[in-house]
C-alpha cells in the first residue's frame, strides 16, 4: 500500500471509531451511575447481536487505527524501515485484532 493509501486508511478508521467510542463511553457512564455489576452488565450483552457487531466493527477499526500509527512510530523512533516495519506493524496489528476478538466474543457469546 503507498503512503498515500495508508494515510486515508488512518484517517478512515478514526472516522469510523469516533461513533463508537462516544457510544461506548456513554454506555459505561450510564452503567457506573445505574449502580450495575459486572454481572448484569455481561448479562446484557450475551447473546446480543448487537453488541457483537458494535464492538467488532470496534475492535476491527481500532486494529487498522493503531497498527498504521505504530508503523509511522516504528518509522520515526525505531529508524525501521521497508519490510521489517511493516511486518512488525502489521503483527501488531493482527495480535490487537486477535485479543480484541476474544473480548468481544467473551462479552456477547
Amino acid at each position: 500500500m503507498s503512503e498515500f493509501h495508508l494515510y486515508m486508511a488512518q484517517r478512515l478508521s478514526a472516522l469510523v471509531m469516533a461513533p463508537f467510542v462516544i457510544v461506548h463511553i456513554g454506555v459505561m457512564i450510564y452503567a457506573i451511575q445505574g449502580g450495575l455489576s459486572a454481572a448484569e452488565i455481561l448479562g446484557r450483552t450475551q447473546g446480543s447481536a448487537f453488541w457483537f457487531a458494535f464492538y467488532g466493527l470496534f475492535v476491527v477499526a481500532v486494529s487498522i487505527h493503531a497498527a498504521i500509527g505504530l508503523r509511522t512510530i516504528l518509522g520515526e523512533w525505531a529508524g525501521l524501515r521497508g519490510g521489517a516495519r511493516d511486518a512488525v506493524s502489521a503483527v501488531i496489528g493482527l495480535g490487537l485484532l486477535a485479543l480484541g476478538a476474544q473480548a468481544v466474543w467473551a462479552v456477547t457469546a
